[in-house]
């Protein structure tokens, strides 16, 4: 074998095939998206309106200056302790907060069963030892339904109970909630503008605690 064929063996095999060249840059591509870059169920998705921090309640007097609106009993679901009401579409969130205040200030002064009808009747610790109080500014949202979505809570499959309403849509109605549990000695009242669950982190978009 002469000079110039040795030279030409020589430069056959310096460099890597590119069929490998092309292997390497794929196997590489697929190292870099599985490795480096977080797959969606890795992710913690942020539920809608979930606080980065915990929410303080607002100073009661923030709605001292606010009418209390007029509102109507929309539904009632006795054996979630839930009634449902239905306030003006103009309502503002401060008209909210200052219904909130009065509905507890009527269950302080046991006048509350002259607005609502009582949610445990006859029970010892009175007419509203247990109630979920739902305030909306539409009739076609204050439906039992609404609420009975809500009381299932938000990972409760829909698929099982056949819901028309999903849980994301009924939370976002709701414009005032008012939880009273009177076997809570330290905080038997708990009202928020929206709706949360604390126990699962799932806040509205408009959530924000009152009291």
């Amino acid at each position: 074998m002469d000079d110039q064929d040795k030279n030409s063996q020589q430069g056959k095999r310096v460099g890597l095939h590119p069929a490998l060249v092309l292997f390497g840059v794929i196997v590489g591509l697929w190292l870099f998206i599985t490795l480096i870059i977080p797959k969606d169920k890795n992710t913690k998705q942020h539920q809608a309106g979930m606080p980065s921090q915990p929410v303080q309640p607002l100073p009661g007097n923030a709605f001292t200056n606010d009418v209390v609106p007029v509102f109507t009993t929309s539904a009632t679901i006795p054996d979630l302790n839930v009634v449902n009401l239905v306030v003006p579409s103009a309502t503002t969130d401060s008209q909210i907060g200052a219904l909130l205040h009065h509905l507890k200030a009527a269950r302080q002064n046991n006048t509350l069963i002259d607005l609502i009808p009582a949610t445990t009747p006859g029970d010892d610790l009175g007419n509203f030892a247990i109630a979920d109080i739902y305030v909306f500014s539409e009739e076609k949202h204050g439906i039992a339904q609404t609420t009975q979505v809500l009381s299932r809570g938000a990972h409760a499959p829909s698929t099982i109970y056949g819901e028309s309403i999903p849980y994301e849509v009924a939370m976002e109605q709701v414009r005032g909630h008012y939880s009273i549990n009177l076997h809570d000695r330290t905080n038997p009242d708990t009202g928020t503008l929206g709706f949360g669950e604390e126990e699962t982190g799932v806040y509205s978009k408009r959530y924000q605690k009152i009291f």
